[in-house]
């Protein structure tokens, strides 16, 4: 009998970015995770940056052409959930309205906001309620 393997936590995120200076302020600035990595094609022109996450990294990517914004009701990713604390709610919902970014929605356990390309972002305390 082959043991099977065991997946024990999630290596990275890559998120595809019309505008990758844009997306990084976004994801920098706004949502405070630090550059891990910069990479540049083969041209020296910047393809991607890494963000540094407390386990494993969140990839922004150069997109190769435009398109139109993913449709929360199609197949595929729906959101990138990021951990905070319930106590740093009100602080999050501060930060988020001092950058003008608009909380869609919330709940009990979580903060929903998008990035500069539509990439819906979560920033949840679950299990823990408001």
């Amino acid at each position: 009998m082959i043991d099977s393997p065991v997946m024990r936590a999630v290596h990275h995120l890559a998120i595809v970015v019309a505008d990758l200076a844009r997306a990084e302020q976004f994801w920098v600035e706004v949502v405070g995770l630090p550059v891990e990595r910069r990479w540049d094609d083969d041209h020296g022109r910047p393809r991607s940056v890494w963000l540094s996450l407390d386990r494993g990294f969140l990839a922004l990517e150069r997109a190769g052409t435009s398109g139109n914004p993913r449709d929360d009701a199609a197949p595929g990713l729906h959101c990138v959930a990021l951990a905070i604390g319930r106590e740093e709610r009100a602080a999050w919902e501060a930060r988020l309205a001092a950058a003008g970014v608009p909380i869609e929605r919330k709940s009990p356990y979580t903060l929903y906001v998008r990035d500069p390309d539509g990439t819906l972002v979560g920033l949840s305390h679950w299990p823990e309620p408001v």
